[in-house]
Formats: structure tokens, C-alpha cells, sequence
């Protein structure tokens, strides 16, 4: 039977996506699966892998199959990408010993960065791992597990990540590729593309990582037992796969250096490609998909994550009309912000409700709403939570600038999109034009023309403009921008003036029930 199609499977914050798409790049199914995360206390984001990752991954595989009524045997290859970097201690089999860590907005492990950078060095860990160590940092969070829940680190055989454990699952091989790989720092050597046995003493034996390779290569085959589990053929061609942003940034576009995906979703992430290795005090930066090809990183630490917490607290009324008369919610509440004008009436929203990472790279900051009078309505707050969120894109793209990487196209991607109020208000506000591509599907779609590089249906993956097309630029208003100069020099003062109160607040909280 000739294999005909490519299946993806992409791991989000609040739901995991999948697809099967012809080699020509027209998607035949998708499907969709919601699920929650667990914050068990302030500070702690967890999701259970065998109950979100893998059901999510047999939920999807079942129904794509069931609507493209195909045979198994004609998927050529299978690309997963999924949230990055988590920490997931497993046992030999494959069970999963605690919940999982989540990425950068899980902030548990302070104490840990602090005593990695005291006992290896602040500089030495920036010049081995070309970042500083942040809650985005999967070593310190090992660490945690270390000294927090030793009985658990005893029983670990793996620490991986999230895509690599379904990788494992399906195949039995604990694989990593180079770019998640990074976030594992102070433990990756970005240069020689390996993990440090100088540093694995302090926080775990190396033997219980992942083999590093690069994102298209074949990590393994679906065994017997995953081919039971799930529906998929047996033998099918698994590739290592990589963090949700990469695989996003390929179902935008990206193929070109100084390419930026900007991804709006629960929270923002941005990559840029380059050429080099880009040392960076505020940024992350990484080997990326395949070999001589690198990623400028970074990410703010709430952006969607903000709109559904609006709407969960403070839209009633749009939620109430979405479940009688089916109007979308969100698309209500952008209503009322239509309402209010640039600047929000004088309302400035520092959107660091969970921290924030860069170019901030600080777990204790807070969130904060200035500028409230009488006359406020909630369009207003709403549109001042949207801009926060512009003034957090501009701040990074500035502190990018000052180091030395300027992008020349900006592909804006994720759920965010959806809202055009939105992508006009940060494209005003850092006077650039984004490119939304026609295709919105996510990572998944670029999970799955990773998987058509693996197993050499594409040379590269700069092919993706074979299933790639921009649909709309978004322009910036000038004058609109103008208007947004006082509010963006006050957004930056108020995180300086409050940032003492921010950690005050933070500390005197620490292990309480409620922040």
C-alpha cells in the first residue's frame, strides 16, 4: 500500500492538536482535544502525562483515522512537538513518577538557580549554555526534584521532555533534538552540542537524559505494544520532533535567516533564524532544527493565558451570550475594546501576572493595572490588557535590536491571530508589519512536513513554502503609534518604580496558599 500522508501531533498548554496532511500539503483531518493544567500552589504548573499527553495522543490519532477513514499504512512518518522545556522523571518502562514540570511559567525552582549560579558561576553558565539561567531552565527544575522529592529522583530512570516522551512512547527510544536540548541548561554545551559532565554531578548523571540529535531525524519506529495503543501501523517512521514554537515556526514559513515567527498563544514565544550563535544576556539562543542553522529566542510568560483569564473572570455576560446564541466570546469582549480608544483612556497593564521571562527574565514580577478611575469600563481594561501585551512585544524587540539581531519579516502565528484588534494593536504599537499565514492549523502542521523531511519526501526544510501562504500583512498606523509613546515610556517606568514591591510581595507569599 503506497504511503500517501504525513501525521502531526502537537502538545499545547491548553489543548494538543493533530493532523494528516497529503505530501502536497493539503490537510485531510485535523483534530482537536482541550484539556486543563494543574497549578497545585502558586508558582507550580504541572500537566499528567500519561493522562493529558498520551490520551490527548491516542484521542487524536483515533479520530483523524475515523475521519480520513485511511489505512495506518499509508502515514509515511510521524512529527510530534509539544511545550517546552518540561521536566518528566520516568521509570524504565516508561511511567511517570510526578506530574510533569512545565516550562518557564512554573517558577518552583529559585532557590535552585540560585545555587547553580553560586556554585558554577553566573558568567561560566552564560559562556558554556549562551544563557543565564531562568525559569525556562530545565536543569534547576531537575534540581528541584533532586532535593525536594528525592524518593522520586532515586526512581528516575529518564528526564524528558515533553514530545520525547511520546517519542518513547511510541517507540522506546529516549531521543531529544538539539534545540529543546538547550533548554536544559546549565547541562547543554552549546558549542560541542552535548551534555556536561562537569555540571552532572550537581544535578543528575547524564546516562538519565536523552540522546541528543537534530529534529528530522528518525528516532525510532512505532513498537507492537504503541501500535495496540494507538491505531498506528507498526514500523511507521517516528522523527524526534521538537518544542511547539519551533514546529510553529515552520507552519508559518520560516525559511529564510532574519525570519521571526511571533507566536500569540497562551503565551508569546518569538524565534528568530540566524546564521550564527548569538551570545545574549537577555535572550536565549540555540542550535535550532538542522545542522549550521541557529534560533534567537525568546518569550513572554502570559499573553492568551491574559484574555482567558479576562474572560473567565470578568466576561460573564459575553460567555452567557456565547452558550445561548453561539457568538464567540472573545470576539464580544475585542467588541467592547473597539470601544475604547489607543491608550485605553490612560490605562497601562503590565502584564506579568506569572512572571515574566525576557527580556525581564524575572520570575517575581507581578502583574499591574495603573491608571483606574470612575470612568473606566471593562473595554477599556480589556484594551489595556491588549496593549500590555503590544508594549511587552515592542520592549522585547528593542533589547533584540540593542543586541544585534533585527528581523527582516515578522510571521505572526497562533490562536492570537484570530484577533484582528489585536495584531493591528502591537503591529501600532512596534510600528512593524505582520505577516499572518493563510494556514492557522499550528505546530502540528509543521510537525508534519518535519516528519516528510525525515524520512525524504523534502530536501530541507526550507520547502515549507511548497505548503506555506501569507494571507494578510497587517501595516501600522504612525499616527496611532505616536499616540501609544506615553503609555510605552510609562509601561517601562512603572516595572522599574514597582519592581521592589513586586519581590516584596513575591517573597513574603512564597509557599502560601494564595498570591
Amino acid at each position: 500500500m503506497s504511503q500517501e500522508y504525513l501525521l502531526g501531533v502537537d502538545i499545547c498548554t491548553y489543548s494538543s492538536k493533530g493532523v494528516l496532511v497529503e505530501k502536497e500539503g493539503n490537510i485531510v483531518a485535523q483534530y482537536v482535544v482541550p484539556h486543563g493544567m494543574d497549578m497545585p500552589q502558586p508558582g507550580y504548573f504541572e500537566h499528567d502525562a500519561e493522562g493529558v499527553w498520551w490520551h490527548d495522543f491516542r484521542e487524536i490519532v483515533k479520530n483523524l483515522l475515523i475521519e480520513s477513514k485511511i489505512n495506518p499504512e499509508q502515514i509515511g512518518g510521524i512529527g510530534i512537538s509539544a511545550i517546552g522545556s518540561c521536566v518528566l522523571p520516568l521509570t524504565e518502562d516508561g511511567q511517570p513518577l510526578r506530574p510533569a514540570i512545565l516550562y518557564g511559567i512554573d517558577t518552583r525552582a529559585t532557590q535552585e538557580i540560585e545555587y547553580l549560579e553560586k556554585i558554577l558561576g553566573r558568567e561560566e553558565i552564560f559562556r558554556q549554555s549562551g544563557m543565564y539561567l531562568s525559569s525556562q531552565a530545565s536543569g534547576p527544575k531537575i534540581l528541584w526534584i533532586r532535593n525536594h522529592e528525592p524518593e522520586v529522583f532515586q526512581k528516575t530512570r529518564w528526564f524528558l521532555t515533553s514530545q520525547a516522551y511520546l517519542v518513547y512512547k511510541l517507540t522506546g527510544k529516549a531521543t531529544i533534538d538539539a534545540y529543546t536540548a538547550s533548554g536544559f541548561a546549565p547541562l547543554f554545551d552549546m558549542q560541542n552540542l552535548c551534555w556536561r559532565e562537569d555540571v552532572a554531578s550537581y544535578i543528575t548523571p547524564i546516562d538519565r537524559l536523552p540522546q541528543i540529535y537534530w529534529s528530522c531525524e528518525v528516532a525510532g519506529y512505532v513498537t507492537d505494544k504503541a501500535a495496540v495503543e494507538t491505531g498506528l501501523a507498526a514500523g511507521t517512521p517516528v522523527i524526534v520532533g521538537t518544542t511547539d514554537a519551533a514546529a510553529e515556526a515552520i507552519s508559518a514559513g520560516m525559511r529564510e535567516f532574519n525570519d521571526m515567527m511571533l507566536m500569540f498563544g497562551s503565551s508569546i514565544f518569538f524565534i528568530v533564524k540566524t546564521a550564527a550563535l548569538i551570545k545574549t544576556r537577555h535572550f536565549w539562543s540555540a542550535p535550532f532544527l538542522e545542522k549550521d542553522t541557529y534560533a534567537f529566542t525568546g518569550g513572554m510568560s502570559t499573553a492568551g493565558s491574559l484574555t482567558k483569564w479576562f474572560r473567565d473572570q470578568f466576561g460573564y455576560r459575553e460567555v452567557e451570550e456565547e452558550i445561548s446564541v453561539g457568538k464567540n466570546a472573545y470576539q464580544l469582549l475585542a467588541d467592547l475594546a473597539y470601544q475604547s480608544p489607543p491608550g485605553a483612556k490612560g490605562l497601562i497593564l503590565l502584564p506579568y501576572f506569572e512572571g515574566e521571562r525576557t527580556p525581564l527574565n524575572d520570575p517575581r514580577a507581578k502583574g499591574l493595572l495603573f491608571g483606574l478611575g470612575l470612568r473606566h469600563t471593562r473595554g477599556d481594561v480589556y484594551r489595556a490588557l491588549l496593549e500590555g501585551v503590544g508594549f511587552g512585544v515592542r520592549h522585547n524587540l528593542e533589547v533584540m535590536k540593542e543586541e544585534g539581531v533585527n528581523p527582516a519579516r515578522i510571521l505572526a502565528t497562533g490562536g492570537g491571530t484570530k484577533n484582528m484588534l489585536w495584531m493591528q494593536i502591537v503591529s501600532d504599537i512596534t510600528k512593524i508589519s505582520l505577516s499572518i499565514p493563510r494556514q492557522q492549523i499550528g505546530a502540528s502542521f509543521g510537525d508534519a512536513f518535519m516528519a516528510g523531511v525525515g524520512i525524504g519526501w523534502f530536501k530541507d526544510l526550507t520547502e515549507i513554502n511548497r505548503w506555506v501562504e501569507i494571507e494578510k500583512i497587517i501595516q501600522p498606523d504612525l499616527r496611532t503609534h505616536e499616540k501609544y509613546a506615553l503609555n510605552y515610556r510609562l509601561f517601562l517606568s512603572l516595572y522599574e518604580a514597582t519592581k521592589p514591591f513586586m519581590h516584596e510581595l513575591s517573597d513574603a507569599l512564597a509557599g502560601q496558599d494564595v498570591i
